[in-house]
């Protein structure tokens, strides 16, 4: 195992590097991306000879790791900050502004409500009775704030 060490060479850097690609591909999400741009830059350090020794080569590899990890994920964050929906994955602020009948009455301000196929856990500042036209006017996680709404 020593011998191995002692022989790193372009090869395991960029073999590596090829490899830890290849598994971002697979589906890592970006947390290998760091770590093979950091491997293959230590396969270009170490084929212009600026570092021979294997102990500065893995503590290079492990600096460099870091650093484009942190810079990686500052980019990616910076672009993936606005999205052109972005309640697409909150199901429950999408049903703000909805309007529809209770089918059954909330006591003490808190029940579940139907909206479409999905019951909802629902909260109002005050009891509603069954048949009560209501709106969604507000969202806490998974929980709809609902309230009565005038008659027309």
């Amino acid at each position: 195992m020593a011998d191995w060490f002692n022989t790193l060479t372009l090869w395991h850097w960029l073999i590596l590097g090829v490899l830890l690609l290849i598994l971002e591909i697979l589906g890592a999400s970006g947390f290998l991306i760091g770590l093979a741009v950091a491997s293959l830059v230590v396969a270009a350090i170490v084929a212009l000879e600026l570092i021979v020794s294997w102990p500065f080569q893995l503590l290079t590899f492990a600096l460099l790791g870091i650093i484009f990890t942190v810079l990686y994920w500052r980019i990616f964050r910076s672009f993936n900050r606005h999205s052109d929906e972005p309640l697409m994955n909150d199901r429950a602020a999408q049903l703000i502004g909805r309007k529809f009948l209770l089918e059954q009455g909330l006591e003490n301000g808190q029940g579940r409500v139907q909206v479409g196929d999905t019951l909802w856990k629902a909260e109002a500042e005050t009891p509603l009775a069954a048949g009560t036209r209501v709106e969604v006017y507000a969202s806490e996680g998974m929980v709809i704030k609902i309230r009565a709404l005038p008659d027309s």
